[in-house]
């Protein structure tokens, strides 16, 4: 394979999309748990919001999953992969909507850390495909997190 970018730089970018990729679905998964079982006053508005955070996940997984294939390397798809590879915890029992709003902001922050830790990687490789990724979803993730902190106020 000869796209310009060395094997050793593909597989340490691939290795950080893997994370990115665990963090990414472990999100999903989180969203989608609070979407089915949020309760209280504010039922609807999260139900619905929640449910368009994790379409957009189901999504985005898919396109880091399909860079980490692009650059050579085989994506991480099993529940094992994902826990060992991942920087968020799982919920403990069913958290009452403000704490799923609480830990959905932290996730989202997560990830922003998760795909930031990538631009060395990326930059100093030239693989601008990848840092274009890493920006836009980083866009997502940090106005996501801003819209739940958003509920938490006064």
């Amino acid at each position: 394979m000869d796209i310009g970018i060395s094997e050793q730089d593909r597989a340490r970018i691939a290795e950080g999309l893997s994370r990115l990729l665990a963090d990414s679905y472990t999100l999903y998964l989180k969203t989608h748990f609070f979407h089915w079982n949020v309760t209280g006053p504010m039922f609807q508005t999260l139900h619905l919001m929640f449910e368009t955070q994790y379409n957009e996940l189901a999504l985005a997984v898919d396109q880091v999953a399909e860079r980490i294939r692009a650059l050579g390397h085989v994506a991480p798809g099993s529940y094992g992969d994902y826990a060992r590879l991942t920087s968020i915890s799982e919920s403990q029992g069913v958290p009452k909507a403000q704490d799923m709003i609480r830990e959905l902001v932290q996730a989202h922050e997560t990830v922003c850390r998760t795909a930031r830790s990538l631009f060395p990687l990326a930059d100093a490789a030239a693989d601008e495909p990848t840092a274009d990724l890493l920006t836009q979803r980083l866009q997502v993730h940090e106005k996501t997190a801003w819209m739940l902190r958003s509920l938490l106020e006064g």
